[in-house]
């Protein structure tokens, strides 16, 4: 399998099942469903080691006992810890809102941050990288690690030059109507001239993959009864991620994202569970 290193958060997720949708001006009841472990960098990684990858997690944490506790659960689901940074202050925090419906909403509570970009990126062997970051500041890191490997990284941020990388991914309902209309020259400008593809997710219509040259490719999802879509985005990624690894074409990529993404829909949790995804292999 392949050395894959994640670039991205990991939070607390504490979840509330709610009895009606989230709407403005509402007064609903829940109920208190416990904290898992999440964030888009945990929720990849751990879908991409449960696949047998070797997986490197460059994130940071807090100096308090959540950020003990992530730490455990991140090694306890065979990432590679390594490269995680303990800051002064509280870690990561979300409190999660399911509605009956599998919608979530996300409020989060606080984030752990580097004051520095992470250099040792550059240290870890990779054949690929996958950025789930807002930071700005990575692109001379990215940069001279797309030299190595490819890089795939999710958007947004989408200020110019901000992620050199070979693919950009991001979900259609993060991004405005002026990058959609233009994905690929949207995505241009936030990757450079190392873009071959922007990869659009589109929800319950599936997904898109834009190539800088050449015709778009598209792939629906399968039916699935919507449980919780926590981390469906994350699931996506990382059967990109896994698929593109194996050394497997665009269009059969993206059907295998997409297959992971619903999947994840499916079933509770922020992340695909290690049984899920044996599923999914097999």
């Amino acid at each position: 399998m392949a050395r894959i290193v994640v670039v991205g958060s990991v939070a607390s997720d504490e979840v509330v099942r709610l009895e009606g949708r989230c709407r403005e001006g509402a007064h609903l009841q829940g109920r208190a469903a416990g904290t898992r472990l999440g964030g888009g960098g945990a929720n990849t990684a751990v879908a991409l080691a449960a696949a047998g990858h070797r997986v490197s997690l460059v994130t940071a944490i807090g100096d308090d006992e959540a950020g003990a506790w992530q730490l455990a659960a991140l090694a306890d689901a065979g990432i590679d810890t390594s490269a995680i940074r303990q800051v002064p202050g509280p870690s990561t925090r979300s409190i999660l809102l399911v509605d009956p419906e599998g919608e979530r909403t996300i409020v989060n509570l606080g984030r752990a941050r580097e004051p520095e970009p992470p250099g040792r990126l550059l240290h870890l062997a990779a054949d690929l990288i996958y950025v789930r970051t807002r930071t700005i500041g990575l692109a001379p890191l990215l940069a001279e690690a797309a030299a190595r490997c490819p890089v795939v990284a999710h958007v947004p941020p989408v200020e110019d030059g901000v992620f050199p990388a070979r693919i950009v991914l991001g979900s259609a309902a993060d991004l405005s109507p002026q990058f959609l209309a233009d994905p690929v020259g949207s995505a241009r400008r936030v990757a450079g001239d190392l873009l071959r593809w922007m990869v659009l997710t589109r929800g319950p219509q599936g997904a898109m993959a834009f190539p800088t040259e050449g015709a778009a490719v598209a792939v629906a999802p399968p039916p699935v009864a919507a449980v919780d879509s926590t981390g469906a985005g994350d699931a996506f990624a990382a059967g990109l991620c896994h698929a593109l690894a194996e050394g497997r074409l665009m269009a059969e990529a993206l059907a295998v994202a997409v297959r992971w993404g619903a999947a994840k829909v499916a079933q509770d949790g922020s992340a695909l569970r290690p049984e899920t995804v044996r599923g999914l292999l097999a």
